[in-house]
């Protein structure tokens, strides 16, 4: 019956990538150019337009650091940066973020279907546990190596003087007065957040595609990666959002002084807790799914469309 074959193609796709699939993911280096490529420029449109949501919400992160007290809401601190620092501010840091969201864009989608291959082909298994694993390697393989573009963007973000500072000035003064180190600040918070993020985002929207596919009438197409999309982006946020803040408190931390307020993750973290209580861990939370949803939403529709125009398979 023509229903029975659907059901068998279904099982077959759900069950985990063909041999074929395998082996021609990589066969030649357009196609593995076109894996990276399109994955970076997917994270790098959805960054530039959720940029300013990201500038609040590393000032958000920033409010009262130490004390307990009221914090001023997302709606506040936007009226606020704009009536005194012009419309421009949300987009500091913006030159940096975008070279890190190609790099790290590109890195951290690409290297999850290769990984998870591997897996597959090791263990001969595909299942939700080795799309975790894949997510959490490939993005904490790709914030090692962009970190410094990232330490650069959350200054910048907090710069309010715009004319003093640019991400050159702002690389040559981090590396004068704190050394080459400190471009590498945060960077185990960093590589933690990426790797739950990355864990939490392409496993759970990969799982969602399977399931919404098993169980509803929705197919390959806009609506699937709609739906799977917003269910990743909602549950990435509810994961990284305390490491989030670990991460722009280590970063934005100077040392010029010889003077650390935070010793390590773990450190800051604790401190935290107990001069911040644990609302402290999730300031600017709002301000991350404002941002992290609707980026999770556009990187993937976008990547998916882009995948399909460069005749590669939907993740």
């Amino acid at each position: 019956m023509p229903g029975n074959g659907n059901s068998t193609s279904n099982n077959l796709e759900l069950s985990g990538p063909r041999d074929d699939e395998k082996q021609n993911w990589a066969a030649s280096p357009s196609t593995v150019f076109n894996h990276f490529a399109t994955s970076g420029l997917s994270v790098a449109v959805a960054t530039a337009i959720t940029h300013p949501l990201d500038v609040l919400k590393v000032r958000l992160q920033m409010q009262l650091v130490g004390q307990k007290g009221p914090l001023s809401g997302m709606g506040k601190l936007f009226f606020s940066a704009v009536k005194n620092e012009g419309p421009k501010s949300l987009y500091q840091g913006l030159t940096p973020a975008l070279i890190r969201s190609v790099v790290y864009g590109g890195l951290r989608l690409g290297l999850y279907e290769p990984s998870k291959y591997a897996c597959d082909l090791a263990f001969g298994s595909s299942n939700v546990l080795v799309k975790i694993a894949s997510g959490m390697f490939a993005g904490a393989i790709s914030t090692a190596l962009t970190n410094p573009m990232e330490v650069l963007k959350v200054r910048l973000q907090m710069n309010p003087d715009m004319r003093k500072s640019g991400p050159i000035s702002e690389l040559r003064r981090t590396v004068s007065e704190e050394g080459i180190k400190a471009l590498w600040k945060g960077m185990g918070p960093a590589m933690a957040r990426a790797a739950a993020l990355t864990a939490s985002q392409l496993a759970t929207y990969d799982e969602t595609k399977q399931i919404l596919v098993r169980w509803t009438s929705l197919n390959e197409g806009f609506l699937l990666h709609l739906f799977s999309s917003t269910v990743a982006g909602i549950l990435s946020t509810l994961v990284t959002a305390p490491i989030d803040m670990v991460k722009t408190r280590l970063m934005l931390q100077r040392e010029a002084k010889g003077v650390r307020i935070y010793k390590g993750g773990f450190h800051c973290a604790y401190q935290v807790l107990l001069t911040e209580g644990p609302r402290g861990l999730y300031k600017g939370g709002f301000a991350i799914f404002a941002r992290l949803g609707p980026q999770t939403t556009i990187t993937f529709i976008l990547c998916e469309e882009l995948r399909k125009f460069a005749g590669l398979k939907a993740i």
